[in-house]
């Protein structure tokens, strides 16, 4: 077997490996993305970090999740720059074309995932429907509201959790 000199030598070429694979670890850590919404855009791990969550599960056929949206666009608009990030997660699991036809029929202003995060956030199965989940900025379950919820009633829950209002 024939070897071939590395014309930097081996330390050389161990350093430059070492460096090149740092550089590319840093760029990808924070912006390594958590999945895509339903207009097919990535969601970014570092707009969930740190973040308070309130993520709601919904479908179309939903009669609470219809009445509910509304109150939760007001929320997403509100809170998005304190620290809050309102998101949807479809019950049935649709996907592309489908979860994107469902969330805009009901007016959906905020990202809905187009896969479920329960795993990530260990947020229990969800059994009945609307059901919303409060994330605290550990990533953490911090509370469950079940049920149509309002504005009101969420920005109470984040409160009496730790959040405050800047």
């Amino acid at each position: 077997m024939k070897r071939y000199a590395c014309p930097m030598g081996r330390n050389m070429l161990r350093k430059c490996s070492v460096v090149i694979l740092l550089i590319l670890l840093a760029a990808c850590g924070s912006q390594e993305p958590f999945g895509t919404d339903q207009h097919g855009a990535l969601i970014p791990k570092a707009l969930l970090d740190e973040q308070w969550l309130v993520i709601n599960y919904w479908a179309i056929w939903c009669a609470p999740c219809r009445q509910e949206v509304p109150e939760l666009n007001e929320l997403h608009h509100q809170l998005h720059s304190q620290g809050v990030r309102v998101l949807g997660v479809n019950y049935d699991q649709l996907q592309g074309a489908e979860l994107l036809a469902d969330s805009q029929q009901l007016g959906i202003e905020f990202p809905v995932f187009s896969s479920d995060p329960a795993v990530h956030f260990n947020l229990p199965k969800t059994q009945g429907l609307p059901a919303t989940y409060i994330v605290n900025p550990h990533g953490q379950l911090a509370g469950t509201m079940h049920g149509e919820q309002s504005k009101e009633s969420i920005l109470i829950a984040l409160e009496q959790l730790g959040w405050s209002s800047p």
